[in-house]
């Protein structure tokens, strides 16, 4: 920083106040042996004189105060012009940005206001809306169900195992025993009590049952011609008018059924005898019959692909195997004995190799 001539005069002369200053000081350390207070008061008191001194060359120079004042006005005055014109470029800038972001705000308001006009108040031409009136009455096409409806609507194929249970209820055919949904016994027209154990046996013992059908109106059912029972998660089939137990169940079942047969004898003591005219006969197809009832212990076998029952033999064991031939040929490779003796085994390996599944709702 350079100073002029006059500043450095007043410099020097301060300088040398200020020696003047430190050796009176270093005098009344040296010889001044009293209180700390009387030293103190003689130091600043120096240093008072030393300032006026200072003042007072400063006065007698006029021409330096105003040009450290012009130098102070104008240092002063260039910051103020600098400071106003960032304050100035600030300001444009902020009023530039504000401006521009009220524009994009103002264009996506009014974007979003066009969008939420068109949604809700939709141009509706006569086709699309069956309230405008054109002078032909419009149908509204019932929506049709998506793909993810269907397959909630469709029931969860489960494998057969020994804890699954069948439903409760009236199987009037086959088809429902297939998807395991029976005619539950609330829908059964009857005075009996529906947690009796003997229930269905009560129920089926009569010639019908009457039942509500899922209209609600009633309907009869002949009792030989339903296809079985439910009774706790167990089927009970129909066969020789008689319900049994299925104790054995897969895609080839086994049970065990008590028929009663009747066998007819024709007792004719009278014959014709064309040697003798006068002789009195009984025609013998008008005489009297009599049947001789007999129950028998049979076991057979339910194909629960197709419904049909049949006799628990070699014949049978092998058409319901024809339907996997490594095990048919292996099976028919089999002496007579052997085939009478295995036709269990082989169906419980065919039941192994193709199980069994039900709807589970």
């Amino acid at each position: 920083m350079a100073f002029s001539v006059k500043e450095r005069q007043i410099l020097a002369n301060l300088e040398k106040y200020w020696l003047y200053f430190c050796t009176i000081n270093t005098y009344l350390v040296s010889n001044i042996v009293g209180g700390e207070v009387k030293y103190i008061i003689m130091r600043n008191g120096c240093f008072i004189i030393l300032l006026m001194l200072g003042q007072w060359l400063i006065a007698q120079d006029p021409e330096v105060v105003p040009e450290l004042s012009a130098q102070d006005t104008s240092i002063v005055s260039e910051l103020s012009v600098q400071d106003t014109s960032t304050v100035s470029e600030l300001s444009a800038q902020d009023t530039s940005i504000v401006s521009e972001l009220s524009a994009q705000d103002t264009s996506i308001v009014s974007e979003f206001s066009v969008q939420d006009t068109t949604l809700i108040t939709p141009e509706l031409s006569p086709e699309d809306s069956p309230f405008i009136s054109t002078g032909v009455s419009a149908e509204v096409p019932s929506p049709e169900p998506t793909n993810e409806v269907v397959q909630q609507l469709e029931p969860v194929m489960v494998r057969y195992s020994a804890d699954f249970q069948f439903g409760d209820g009236i199987y009037a055919n086959f088809d429902m025993v297939l998807a395991n949904d029976p005619i539950p016994p609330a829908r059964i027209v009857t005075d009996l009590d529906m947690f009796d154990r003997a229930f269905y046996e009560k129920i089926t013992a009569g010639k019908q049952i009457v039942i509500y059908d899922e209209n609600g109106v009633k309907q009869e059912l002949d009792t030989h011609e339903i296809w079985g029972y439910g009774r706790n998660g167990i089927l009970y089939i129909n066969v020789g008018s008689a319900f049994h137990r299925i104790s054995f169940v897969g895609s080839i079942c086994h049970f065990v059924a008590t028929v009663t047969t009747y066998n007819p004898n024709y007792y004719d003591p009278y014959y014709y005898n064309p040697y003798y005219s006068s002789s009195y006969y009984y025609n013998r197809y008008s005489m009297p019959q009599s049947n001789t009832a007999s129950t028998d212990l049979r076991q057979y076998l339910l194909d629960f692909e197709t419904g049909d029952v049949m006799e628990y033999d070699v014949e049978s064991v092998e058409v319901l195997l024809m339907k996997d031939p490594e095990l048919a040929d292996e099976f028919h490779s089999l002496s007579n004995r052997k085939k009478k003796q295995m036709k269990f085994v082989y169906i419980r390996k065919f039941n192994e190799r193709h199980p069994l599944y039900f709807p589970s709702y």
